[in-house]
């Protein structure tokens, strides 16, 4: 069993996670004091939510009124006066907006701006996301405040060191972490200054979910026996064991993706094996939600429309979609049993259209084909996932998390899948949807994941020195200039520093050497360089005009050189000129959950 180990910090600290989720967000946290053991809790009551023990989540809902101010958010959108205000006063009901950061080359990446819902006007998705989180953090301080005994003393002491695990999803780069970072500003979780970035701590929602597999089934007695994956090369004259790999399926309400890790002991020695996510994309998931709607609104009649005319009122029709949604999705297990929606009184009745005492019928057979595009395209995804692995290591289980993997019928008809006929599937047995928060905090106190495996090449913009021995130099001869040194240059080409697929420990360094030559040294009081990250199939690229869409541009980092010139000596160029050159080193740890240089 995984045992976790007390705190050794000499001092009481709080660490908050946010999952915040397409459809669904929470927060979960934990009090570490010196000496004593972390114990992960989650925020389980949320205002107009309260009735309702134990509840994890929130709907990652929000209304605006005209003026942009935040009017309501979570649980409290869906009360009745709140509603009513909102017809009234015309404000604006916001869902799915976390797609709008979304970033536009992952598989998923089909889902266009039309097929969101726009933002307020005069508010960008930073923003929003930062309306959030700032309610979320409200939420969680008063849910610590009124359920720790000395709350108030207890958050005065950690409230201005609190350390923050902000979750994103697998594929999100270097703009969208830059983006959840300002939100966080914006927030008020962080003071405005780059000091306080330290405590920001940003991480992949599958690995997060890796964290809570580990905890709540890896790390059980009777999977903590599996050797589970292998480093790419064995050492000679060593009886390999049989290793094998894990698929982690978060299926959340909006997407569905995929983390396979490898690893060869449990707990220790975690590192990820193959880090190319696949991904179920929101049309495939969120039309579920569609096609039951559409079921309910049509359902059933011999007469064209009855339903729309007796019980078809826009309000009534929501109530029964808002029931699917929250129950019937989760409890449906069987084609065979028939789904009663409820929306009504024992009045409420009309043989006709299947409705007796306020409820309206649905045969099994039809709730069932709602989830079969669901789940098809999920076991798609999960062998392309397993197939990219087998070179590796072979897939023999998976584990199913997030809020859709409450479903029983999800799990059950995946469990009979052909494709998970020779896989192991499970699940966790308590609170799936809270994988990615709980997963999150483990994140930060179990600190699992010792390595990672890029799944892009990343390097720097750069000027090759022209070789007329190389093609490829003699074919951009036209391009050619020199420098102030008076050798030959060319321009846009790339220098690759990790190259894909490479296995990158935490404190690994990646070095790239460049020489930057000016004319004077009055040009020397800065330096810049991009960083860009390589998505085509080449293994090492080396001009960027080959596969020009391949590129992305992660970040420039400029440095401030003005204390170097006066160092600075003239050196003599090829044309009996001076110039002047400045030699650098840059930088890069990989190994991280972000990209860092020095």
């Amino acid at each position: 069993m995984f045992s976790r180990q007390p705190y050794k910090g000499t001092s009481r600290k709080l660490v908050l996670a946010f999952d915040v989720g397409t459809t669904y967000s929470g927060v979960s946290y934990c009090i570490l004091d010196p000496g004593e053991v972390p114990k992960i809790l989650g925020v389980s009551r949320y205002p107009a939510q309260e009735h309702i023990g134990g509840d994890n989540k929130i709907p990652s809902i929000l209304y605006y009124d005209q003026q942009g101010v935040v009017r309501a958010v979570g649980a409290e959108t869906s009360q009745p006066h709140i509603i009513e205000q909102a017809e009234d006063e015309n404000w604006v009901k916001l869902e799915w907006w976390k797609l709008h950061l979304r970033t536009k080359h992952l598989a998923s990446s089909h889902i266009k701006d039309d097929d969101l819902p726009p933002l307020p006007r005069g508010k960008t998705a930073v923003q929003v996301l930062a309306d959030f989180m700032e309610y979320l953090f409200r939420c969680a301080r008063n849910y610590i405040l009124e359920s720790h005994a000395n709350g108030v003393s207890m958050w005065r002491s950690v409230e201005n060191s609190i350390e923050f695990i902000l979750t994103h999803p697998n594929g999100w780069e270097g703009l969208q972490q830059q983006q959840i970072r300002q939100a966080a500003e914006l927030a008020k979780l962080i003071p405005i200054g780059g000091e306080h970035h330290a405590r920001l701590h940003l991480l992949t929602e599958g690995e997060a979910s890796l964290h809570f597999c580990v905890n709540n089934v890896l790390a059980a007695d009777s999977l903590s026996k599996i050797t589970i994956a292998c480093s790419d090369e064995p050492e000679e004259n060593v009886e390999e064991p049989e290793y094998q790999g894990v698929v982690i399926i978060d299926a959340g309400g909006g997407t569905c993706r995929f983390e396979c890790l490898f690893h060869e002991a449990i707990p220790s020695d975690f590192f990820r094996g193959n880090r190319s996510p696949q991904s179920v994309g929101f049309k495939e998931l969120s039309s579920l939600r569609t096609r039951a709607h559409a079921l309910i609104k049509v359902y059933p009649s011999p007469q064209p429309n009855l339903l729309t005319q007796l019980y078809g009122a826009p309000e009534i029709v929501k109530q029964m979609r808002e029931v699917f949604d929250k129950t019937t999705k989760l409890r449906f297990r069987d084609a065979a049993d028939p789904q009663y929606i409820k929306f009504g009184t024992v009045r409420d009745k009309d043989p006709q259209c299947d409705i007796r005492s306020g409820q309206l019928k649905l045969a099994g057979e039809d709730v069932a084909k709602c989830f079969e595009p669901s789940v098809e395209a999920i076991a798609e995804a999960f062998e392309k996932q397993r197939t990219a692995a087998a070179t590796r290591v072979p897939i023999k289980h998976a584990f199913l998390v997030g809020g859709y993997a409450a479903s029983d019928f999800l799990y059950r008809r995946l469990q009979t899948h052909p494709t998970f006929s020779d896989v192991q599937l499970c699940r966790p047995a308590s609170h799936v949807n809270k994988a990615v928060a709980d997963g999150a905090v483990s994140f930060y106190i179990d600190h699992l994941v010792t390595s990672r495996t890029a799944r892009l090449t990343y390097g720097v913009d750069c000027e090759h020195y022209y070789n007329s021995s190389l093609a490829d130099h003699r074919e951009r001869e036209r391009t050619k200039y020199l420098g102030p040194s008076g050798c030959a240059k060319l321009p846009g080409g790339f220098a690759s520093i990790l190259l894909k697929g490479t296995q990158v420990s935490e404190q690994r360094e990646f070095r790239q050497a460049l020489i930057f030559e000016r004319y004077s040294q009055s040009q020397f009081t800065s330096i810049q360089t991009s960083f860009l990250a390589y998505r085509g199939t080449l293994l090492s690229p080396t001009w960027m005009d080959k596969e020009p869409a391949s590129f992305t541009k992660l970040c420039t980092v400029i440095a401030d050189t003005s204390s170097l010139i006066n160092s600075m000596r003239p050196q003599r160029s090829l044309n009996g000129g001076t110039y002047y050159s400045l030699n650098v080193d840059v930088i890069l740890l990989f190994g991280l959950t972000e990209l860092k240089h020095r």
